[in-house]
């Protein structure tokens, strides 16, 4: 690309940070504009239901690169401003500071929305959505000694919360609505077993629980449940999940399908227009379908594939998804999007708080979750990468090495 031409990034989050990143490794001398809509630089999200929301971080520790790194690569930062149109054909995008701000290629990375409900009362002060780093603060000056806690959701982000304020003397309600906790993510026994771990340290877990709305005057002070229950709240917390932003593309008549329709390079139907993150629908040919992926690990590394595509090295992106959430003392691990399976093998023991679960379908490994043990996350990833068929019975057993199925 001419050292005249301006990438724009819109999107702040963790994949725009690490896209201008690549862009300048990649050579790339033009002009390159951020453009987000928070105040903060560029930051990484896991910590906002984690370290952040303990008071463990502050929020510039959450920070890819201090604001000098910015200046001295001539990224300029649009902070606090958004993105309010895009005109393809002009290739320019309008913002809310009024200014039409052309590009010669624009990458998205918008990233995604919390789902928010609509029952009665659920406008209250006093009831929150986790998801940037003003959401984290807000909540964590709830968190007190004796304080009653109310989350709605019994996912990652609602369990990681639920640790942090246990872990500050809170009194701590989860309404799940589904059967068990996790249960999209994890085989029921894993589920089970963080259920228990919650239970251990005083937080109460209601699985199959239905919210009908929310009471109170001045602010929230009570969830109200299907069955008539009417749980005491002096805050409350509401993680059902998010979507794919995509509102922008989807004005502008870019394909939007659960996401912005890419290819394996991150280019939309526009060439000029790219897009990568939380917000991207992409073929991905190591699971033989079409993802979106709401994780770090993807934030990151598609962005700057993406970014390299962008500055004209073109290599498919396709990586084995990995997760992680971090509860109490357990480092849950998981990879793979398993669909279907056929047989579940435990290795390891979870009275001791260090196991390991690999999901098979027709002999091989197609996902695994580790709790306590990271070393055979990465080799559950080998195996799908190879399409390794391991003996099971070997696979259960602590005694066998897994690198040694690996070898075989």
């Amino acid at each position: 690309m001419s050292a005249l031409a301006t990438f724009v990034v819109i999107g702040a989050g963790q994949a725009a940070g690490r896209a201008v990143e690549a862009m300048r490794g990649e050579g790339f001398e033009g002009r390159i504009v951020l453009v987000g809509t928070e105040d903060h630089l560029p930051y990484e999200r896991p910590p906002l239901s984690k370290q952040l929301l303990t008071g463990e971080y502050e929020p510039e520790r959450t920070y890819l690169r201090d604001r000098a790194f910015y200046d001295e690569h001539g990224i300029e930062l649009r902070l606090g401003t958004s993105a309010l149109g895009i005109d393809r054909e002009a290739r320019t995008i309008d913002l809310s500071d009024g200014e039409a701000l052309s590009y010669d290629k624009l990458l998205l990375t918008t990233g995604a929305r919390v789902r928010r409900l609509s029952s009665p009362g659920s406008d209250l002060p006093g009831i929150y959505y986790l998801r940037d780093i003003s959401d984290s603060l807000a909540i964590r000056t709830h968190f007190a000694e004796g304080a009653s806690l109310v989350i709605v959701g019994g996912g990652y982000v609602g369990l990681e919360a639920a640790a942090a304020a246990a872990s500050r003397g809170c009194h701590v309600t989860v309404l799940e609505m589904a059967p068990l906790i996790m249960n999209r993510v994890v085989a029921p026994d894993v589920s089970r077993f963080y259920e228990a771990v919650h239970r251990d340290q005083g937080v109460d877990i209601r699985t199959g629980a239905a919210v009908e709305g929310f009471a109170g005057g001045d602010r929230v002070e009570a969830v109200l449940c299907g069955d008539g229950v009417s749980i005491p709240a002096d805050f409350v917390v509401v993680g059902v999940g998010i979507e794919a932003e995509a509102t922008l593309a989807e004005a502008a008549g870019l394909p939007v399908d659960n996401g912005i329709v890419v290819d394996e390079y991150g280019r939309t139907e526009d060439p000029a227009i790219f897009a990568a993150g939380d917000v991207a629908n992409h073929p991905n040919s190591l699971l033989g379908r079409r993802v979106r992926l709401e994780s770090w690990q993807n934030a990151q590394n598609q962005a700057i594939n993406t970014a390299r595509t962008m500055c004209g090295r073109l290599e498919p992106y396709a990586e084995i998804p990995w997760f992680w959430s971090n509860q109490y003392d357990l480092n849950l691990q998981l990879v793979g999007l398993p669909e279907t399976w056929d047989q579940l093998v435990v290795r390891g023991n979870m009275v001791d708080h260090k196991f390991s679960v690999f999901y098979l379908a027709d002999g091989k490994v197609v996902a695994a979750n580790g709790v306590n043990t990271p070393r055979d996350v990465r080799l559950a990833r080998m195996f799908m990468e190879q399409n390794i068929c391991p003996n099971p019975a070997a696979l259960g057993d602590p005694d066998t090495p897994l690198k040694s199925l690996l070898a075989g």
